[in-house]
């Protein structure tokens, strides 16, 4: 690789294009959560449909993530960046156009496609352009931007709903986009493995047949039945065709992903941890801000101001806090608690209700946000450091797929548990969603309201009790890790 500017301005430059390329990609997956009750009155989408307008976006991401980090290592994670952009763009802009609620979700499944080029990219590009003894504290920053800018962008997009319609952050994208394009033109240099194998094509395939079968079944369960014949059978055929994945990586001489990174206790900390961080924490935006607009009333920007505490409180967490401790103490401690004080907000946040005020979701907020950012960190790191140099990508991408496969379960299973409950308190045309519900006169929508108040403590106790599971898995394979 040629770089033209001396090192250390090349580093100085790279980090905050990088974190713009990141937090494009990053704030698309809850940026559209604000919009959702002005999508719902604009397309009449169900609950069911709202969940794929959102789970769209992140399943495809995910579903991808391991080819995209796959391309960047063999072609250039520059070129991948770029790719992975314009694609972005184009769906944003197409986007705006539609008004129907299954084009709306075919387009973000378009948006997925560039995300899954960009994220690997962006921590690919750190790991492979930072000195060793600098890499811990950039690896930090992005923890912190990939964390915070999924509220960035909500509070952004909340503004925009203030004066203008939901379209407005189809909008955001693609000048995020445009910029994000003209810096990397700008200042990343290229990086690759020339040396790196042939993509795995089937491989890719595979995962997205089997993510995407395993997510459709848990969207629609609340519509089907958790126990009928489509939910379980939908649900079996995810797990055989991703085990058929294990298989056919494991025969590989060069895999998409080696599943024997599984036996290294510290890789596989860190892939639960940030799998479980992001179910919960994905989960929690698409329930709350649906909980603060329609059931407590506020405005979109209101609704998205009211969750800035979180993003607070991570980002100091993650960039300040967490590596220091993790190389004080090691990162069994800092992973552990992170996830058992976040679990802990999550639990407070499960109390509210329909006459709760601001106190208890503030409450709430600051250890979930400063949990998270303890956490993020140092199981990040141990993923990234898990690989060489020459694959990057993947072990980016393997970080990436985990924040991405874990956002698409929790919107889809923490989503499912609480139309679940919700559609077992309502009937009639009420049982379609909470917003179909607030239409139908003012006894039928404080029924609906108090209904999905009790659905969303359900799925956030849900949420809390996976993040303590999470604690202790991780307390126990993380065992064996430095401690000073």
């Amino acid at each position: 690789m040629t770089v033209s500017t001396p090192e250390r301005t090349v580093h100085r430059a790279v980090l905050p294009v990088v974190m713009l390329a990141l937090a494009t990609v990053v704030s698309a997956v809850a940026s559209l959560n604000v919009a959702i009750p002005s999508i719902a009155r604009a397309t009449h989408a169900g609950q069911t449909q709202l969940s794929w307008i959102i789970d769209a976006y992140a399943l495809v991401f995910a579903s991808l993530l391991l080819l995209g980090g796959a391309i960047g290592d063999r072609y250039g994670r520059r070129r991948a960046l770029l790719a992975g952009l314009t694609v972005f763009a184009a769906g944003s802009a197409a986007a705006m156009a539609v008004d129907d609620a299954a084009w709306l979700i075919a387009m973000r499944g378009v948006l997925g496609v560039g995300a899954a080029l960009v994220m690997p990219a962006t921590l690919s590009t750190i790991t492979a352009t930072f000195p060793a003894e600098r890499r811990t504290r950039a690896v930090g920053a992005w923890a912190g931007v990939a964390g915070a800018s999924a509220v960035v962008g909500l509070l952004v997009s909340g503004t925009l709903l203030e004066f203008w319609s939901w379209r407005s952050v189809f909008v955001l994208n693609v000048v995020l986009a445009v910029a994000a394009v003209a810096a990397t033109l700008a200042v990343i240099p290229e990086s690759a493995d020339p040396d790196a194998p042939r993509l795995d094509v089937p491989g890719a395939l595979i995962t997205v047949v089997g993510l995407g079968v395993g997510v459709y079944s848990v969207i629609e369960a609340p519509t089907e039945g958790w126990t009928s014949a489509r939910t379980l059978g939908g649900l079996a055929v995810a797990v055989v065709v991703l085990a058929g994945f294990v298989a056919w990586e494991a025969r590989r001489p060069n895999p998409l992903f080696d599943p024997r990174l599984f036996r290294v206790p510290a890789f596989a900390a860190g892939m639960l941890s940030i799998t479980l961080q992001f179910f919960a924490f994905f989960g929690f935006v698409f329930i709350v801000l649906q909980y603060l607009q329609l059931v407590k009333g506020d405005r979109p920007i209101v609704a998205a101001v009211s969750l800035l505490p979180m993003a607070a409180a991570m980002m100091p967490a993650a960039r300040g806090a967490a590596p220091r401790l993790a190389a004080k103490l090691g990162p069994r401690p800092v992973v552990t608690a992170g996830l058992l004080l976040a679990a802990c907000g999550l639990f407070v946040l499960s109390t509210l209700d329909e006459g709760s005020s601001y106190w208890p979701l503030l409450g709430g907020l600051l250890p979930l946000g400063a949990g998270m950012g303890l956490a993020m960190t140092p199981a990040t790191a141990a993923i990234t450091e898990a690989l060489p140099t020459s694959e990057q990508g993947v072990g980016s991408a393997m970080n990436d797929l985990a924040r991405e496969l874990g956002g698409a379960l929790g919107i889809a299973v923490l989503g499912s548990v609480l139309q679940s409950a919700y559609r077992a308190d309502v009937t009639g045309p009420a049982r379609e969603s909470l917003g179909a519900a607030v239409r139908l006169g003012p006894q039928v929508a404080a029924q609906a309201r108090q209904a999905f108040a009790d659905g969303m403590g359900a799925a956030l106790l849900c949420a809390s009790v996976a993040l303590a599971v999470a604690a202790v898995a991780v307390a126990a394979l993380l065992r064996g890790a430095r401690t000073s």
